[in-house]
């Protein structure tokens, strides 16, 4: 038996053998290891909306539903695969210099050089590449604003975070409460000072106020709303609206991305107030 039973599959990167995905057709399978194929998540062929283009790097608009880097999905579906078929380049020319989880959309910076990703790595060290959050939580933080600073490690289950988990690692996330909905769901305006797996989500969700459709980290994923309609988001609540970075030039490069259609709606059903997602990307933080 080979690995090459699917030449599709290994093709887009959804074969794994055990733990390790499989590069090539040919790959042998010994009696007793473990073979998974993936079904692709998506089209690889969809478009990918590209915000920002400057001579070493490139910032896109990820929807939810996709990974930024390759996962059991496969490797064409990701967002770098997207990028760099949109540049007409090797996607191992295209760095992502942060990432998104698979149900959070928003603004991904990637870099094309050496320089740019050691640029912006020193950005990151210095506290200079800022982000900003916004979400929806199904409760009310309490206080209103502040910063959560829970250390942040491994859970039980591998694929996700907890506070004070194994090997926890220092974590800063600032907040603050911008609008209240029916059923004491909040949006807010956030910005990570640190960059832990999960970061957002395990902060919100041990503060009481997890998010919206984040059904790993506790948050809901079935609002009955006050009229009897029943609500069921297919995505987490978290979008990446703005990132500032440092351009070749050492200007503040600022991209912004929409906040969904599907997040605005959302807020809208719970009785939120449109004007709160302008305060949520534009109020000062810390």
């Amino acid at each position: 038996m080979r690995a090459g039973a699917d030449a599709r599959a290994v093709a887009e990167g959804r074969v794994f053998v055990g733990r390790q995905r499989a590069v090539q057709e040919t790959q042998e399978v010994r009696p007793g290891d473990d073979v998974f194929i993936a079904s692709p998540a998506s089209s690889p062929d969809d478009a990918v909306n590209v915000l920002v283009r400057t001579g070493d790097l490139v910032a896109a608009d990820k929807p939810a539903g996709i990974p930024t880097i390759a996962d059991h999905g496969g490797a064409t579906g990701a967002l770098v695969a997207r990028v760099a078929r949109a540049l007409g380049v090797s996607p191992s020319r295209v760095h992502p210099t942060s990432r998104l989880d698979r149900d959070v959309s928003g603004v991904v910076v990637f870099s094309l050089t050496g320089a740019a990703t050691r640029r912006l790595t020193d950005a990151r060290a210095r506290g200079a590449y800022e982000r900003r959050y916004v979400a929806i939580a199904s409760r009310e933080p309490a206080p209103e604003r502040g910063t959560w600073d829970a250390p942040i490690g491994r859970a039980a289950d591998p694929r996700l975070r907890a506070a004070g988990g194994r090997d926890a690692v220092p974590a800063q996330t600032r907040y603050a409460m911008c609008g209240r909905a029916a059923g004491s769901a909040a949006l807010l305006a956030v910005a990570p000072l640190t960059g832990r797996t999960h970061q957002i989500r395990v902060h919100a969700a041990t503060a009481g106020a997890a998010l919206v459709g984040d059904r790993a980290y506790g948050g809901p994923t079935r609002l009955t709303l006050q009229s009897g309609r029943v609500v069921e988001p297919r995505r987490v609540a978290l979008h990446a609206a703005r990132v500032v970075v440092p351009d070749e030039n050492g200007r503040p490069l600022v991209v912004t991305a929409a906040v969904p259609p599907a997040l605005v709606e959302l807020w809208s059903s719970l009785g939120g107030d449109a004007a709160a997602w302008e305060l949520s990307t534009s109020c000062a933080l810390g």
